[in-house]
C-alpha cells in the first residue's frame, strides 16, 4: 500500500505560478513511476505529466508541454508539479497516482494503470 497526499493548490490569477507537492507514505516509494492527473468539472480524468522512478524521464500533455515541470525527490518521498503560465483551463482538481507499470507505454496516459490515488488538490485560475 502506499497512501499519497497532495498539496499546493489554491486560486491564482492568469500568468501565475502553483508548485504541486505530493508526498507519499507506506511502501518505497522511490521504486515508482508516478504521474500527474487532473479533472475539471463535468469532464474526465486526463493526464498531465509522469516521471519515472529517478524522476529523469518525464513526459507531458501536449496542452501543458513547456509550462509545466514535474520533478521528485526522493530522499523526501515527495514529487512535484511546477505550474507557470497557468490559464483558465488549467482549472481542476489535480491527482497525483503510482504507475502500475516502471516505463513508458501506451497506458501511461490512462487512469486505468494507476494504483494508489491521492485525494487530490484544487487549481483554480481566474481570467
Amino acid at each position: 500500500q502506499v497512501q499519497l497526499v497532495e498539496s499546493g493548490g489554491g486560486l491564482v490569477q492568469a500568468g501565475g505560478s502553483l508548485r504541486l507537492s505530493c508526498v507519499a507514505s507506506g511502501r518505497t516509494f522511490s521504486n515508482y513511476a508516478v504521474g500527474w492527473f487532473r479533472q475539471a468539472p463535468g469532464k474526465e480524468r486526463e493526464f498531465v505529466a509522469h516521471c519515472n522512478w529517478s524522476g529523469g524521464t518525464t513526459h507531458y500533455a501536449d496542452s501543458v508541454k513547456g509550462r509545466f515541470t514535474i520533478s521528485r525527490d526522493n530522499a523526501k518521498n515527495t514529487v512535484y508539479l511546477q505550474m507557470n503560465s497557468l490559464k483558465p483551463e488549467d482549472t481542476a482538481v489535480y491527482y497525483c497516482a503510482v504507475d502500475r507499470s516502471a516505463t513508458i507505454n501506451s497506458g501511461t496516459y490512462y487512469p486505468d494503470q494507476y494504483d494508489y490515488w491521492g485525494q487530490g488538490t484544487q487549481v483554480t485560475v481566474s481570467s
